[in-house]
């Protein structure tokens, strides 16, 4: 079977019959429900997972360990309804764990990406695949990008379904490619072969604290988002962020005219020519409930005399939306990459609207299972949640950005991010926050491949 591990000593059918006694008596003793429903006709799916590095923490850890254990999502117990089958790992660094998982849960680890799609045979063998092309050690190129494999791996995904003459719904984790052309090659290979395509990251599914939804259809004249997160990895993350609340405004999206890198005196001079608003970022910040820092307007102000260190913000992304909305992502000293911030200005009202995107506890570990409850819905249904265009759009957005920085903060026209689409709403695919009332900050992080299960 070309695999790199060997089978365990009870077959995967038995071995799947007593975990899901296992996991059955479990939740019969559970006051909570269990949830989740199979591919059509009760079928289980089978799904193949291409990775960069299997480490722990890394995506691929906390995406696949929802796909072999029930986990909480709004409060529920959920049942994946489907199966990792085959593994195809790019890179085993020292702490590797992917040797390990594959073994505890009898998935085959193979050479190659078709290897492990095929299951071994000629044609393609699973029901949906995961390319989860983040973490591990890669290029990082001229302009400060990290060159993860994602087009390789998407590529040769496509070979085997061309090979195979058949599709299989796909997840790609976070954005498309460092290239905005290898991007835009995915996205049109997605559409002429009919596959399912969905992206992005685990992000916009977060709680949302204080509560915010904006009215459908409503006029958005400014919009802010700010992440604590690097250059690059977490700028995606802030675009994705206020992609997500955006799109829906009136018109749809409709694409972004320029973009620009702003840092240092340019960020200020910038905001003293009206291009930003520091007062809706201090809206953005300070909505955050309890967050024990000085008030925004301490935080997100211009260096003072003789003043030294870092300053509290270190970048920002200077966005013109086609339809004339302004709009910055703010890179900000905020407590590590698990903060995130919006708020808007909606035409006619005086008072910013502004919220937080709350993770949860273990540093955004247990928001994964939002991901992963969307996830599974694409696969199961064949269609994503919300569209891939909002991540074709940010992946357009962030090669611009790092062009533009690359370019000493030049402003980059965008007339190729013309991109165009209707947004769904993805309510049923968020965390409200009643998880977190079972799974709460005092309840530890299991170590290694241990998945918290409710006592």
């Amino acid at each position: 079977m070309n695999s790199l591990n060997s089978s365990s000593k009870i077959g995967r059918r038995e071995f799947l019959l007593r975990t899901g006694r296992a996991a059955a008596s479990l939740f019969a003793a559970s006051a909570l429900p269990l949830n989740g429903a199979a591919a059509p006709g009760g079928r289980r799916l089978n799904v193949a997972a291409v990775l960069t590095e299997f480490t722990y923490r890394s995506h691929a850890h906390v995406i696949l360990e929802n796909f072999t254990e029930p986990y909480l999502f709004n409060g529920k117990w959920i049942s994946p309804g489907m199966d990792a089958v085959g593994l195809y790992v790019d890179q085993f660094p020292g702490g590797e764990l992917g040797r390990a998982f594959a073994k505890k849960y009898g998935i085959p680890i193979y050479e190659t990406i078709a290897g492990a799609l095929c299951r071994g045979g000629d044609k393609l063998a699973v029901d949906a695949v995961l390319s989860i092309g983040e973490h591990g050690k890669y290029p990082v190129n001229e302009k400060g990008q990290m060159e993860y494999p994602r087009k390789r791996f998407f590529d040769e995904i496509v070979v085997v379904f061309r090979r195979s003459g058949k599709v299989a719904p796909i997840f790609n984790d976070k954005h498309l490619s460092y290239r905005w052309d290898w991007a835009k090659q995915m996205y049109d290979t997605a559409r002429e072969l009919k596959i399912p395509f969905m992206a992005g990251s685990s992000v916009p599914l977060a709680q949302r604290r204080p509560p915010l939804e904006l009215p459908a259809g409503a006029k958005i004249v400014e919009a802010v988002s700010i992440h604590g997160g690097g250059l690059e990895s977490y700028d995606f993350h802030g675009l994705e962020v206020l992609q997500s609340m955006v799109e829906a405004r009136r018109g749809n999206e409709t694409g972004i005219a320029r973009v620009q890198f702003l840092a240092g005196d340019a960020l200020w001079k910038a905001a003293e020519a009206g291009l930003w608003s520091p007062a809706l970022a201090h809206a953005a910040l300070d909505a955050e409930p309890n967050s024990g820092r000085p008030p925004a307007r301490e935080l997100i102000c211009p260096p003072k005399p003789g003043q030294t260190g870092s300053a509290f913000v270190s970048h920002g992304i200077l966005l013109n939306y086609r339809d004339g909305l302004r709009a910055i992502v703010l890179a900000a000293a905020t407590g590590g990459g698990i903060k995130w911030h919006f708020a808007c200005k909606l035409a006619g009202e005086q008072q910013p609207r502004a919220t937080s995107f709350y993770v949860g506890p273990w540093d955004n570990r247990n928001l994964f299972k939002a991901l992963l409850h969307a996830i599974q819905t694409h696969f199961r249904e064949r269609r994503a949640p919300y569209p891939v265009e909002r991540t074709l759009l940010v992946t357009g957005i962030l090669d611009a950005e790092m062009e533009s920085r690359f370019r000493g903060g030049r402003p980059i026209d965008t007339p190729h991010l013309a991109i165009a689409y209707t947004p769904r709403d993805f309510r049923k695919m968020r965390e409200m926050g009643a998880t977190w009332n079972i799974l709460g900050e005092n309840v530890p992080e299991p170590k290694g491949l241990e998945i918290w299960k409710k006592p």
